[in-house]
């Protein structure tokens, strides 16, 4: 299974959906795959490389099937969802490859590079649903054919925590501490991420 996302930082949403997802979905394996460029995100400022690299693998070393993949770091972009199912398939030509998406990114399914032939390269497609939201598969099966028999519902509780606000707290001199594991906690702390200045109590690891 693929996720993937920014994880400007990983945060414990990050964790506590993966972990439904891989639940819910009988996954035995999970790859976490950081977006270099994003580039829905291209007006924004994101943290260097090698920190997101870092806090992931922070994040993640506990869990023995949580693995960072980096199928879209060692190549260059755009990085569309098709080419990353195609390099994990290749990589593991008997694994069941189901990429995982929110709610809002199944509306927008159909306008993605190449949505057709996603389907067919995808075993399922892993929906994260939050509660009381639906989708009109009807309407999504017009525009793609197939996508009904792909979509698998991964139940999601509704967390909002967001890492837009996490960087929001700390550089506001916020309180932050809970939203993140502690190995990430503590390696923002050590390189001064996302504080406006250097923060007036350093907490070591």
């Amino acid at each position: 299974m693929v996720s993937g996302g920014t994880f400007d930082p990983p945060h414990v949403g990050h964790l506590i959906l993966a972990s439904e997802a891989q639940s819910q979905l009988e996954l035995n394996r999970l790859f976490w795959t950081l977006t270099p460029e994003p580039p829905h995100k291209q007006d924004q400022l994101i943290t260097a490389i090698e920190h997101r690299l870092a806090m992931v693998n922070l994040a993640i070393t506990d869990n023995p099937s949580f693995e960072l993949s980096r199928v879209e770091l060692d190549r260059p972009g755009p990085h569309y969802t098709l080419d990353t199912i195609k390099l994990v398939a290749e990589r593991y030509p008997d694994a069941e490859i189901i990429p995982v998406i929110g709610g809002d990114s199944l509306h927008d399914l159909p306008t993605w590079y190449r949505p057709q032939e996603l389907l067919y390269a995808a075993h399922w497609i892993g929906v994260m649903r939050r509660p009381g939201e639906s989708a009109n598969l009807e309407e999504l099966e017009r525009e793609l054919p197939g996508i009904s028999s792909k979509v698998h519902y991964v139940d999601a509780p509704l967390l909002e925590i967001a890492s837009s606000e996490i960087r929001s707290r700390i550089a506001n001199g916020r309180p932050f501490r809970y939203y993140l594991s502690d190995p990430v906690y503590h390696y923002i702390n050590r390189h001064h991420l996302y504080y406006q200045s250097k923060p007036s109590v350093e907490l070591s690891s």
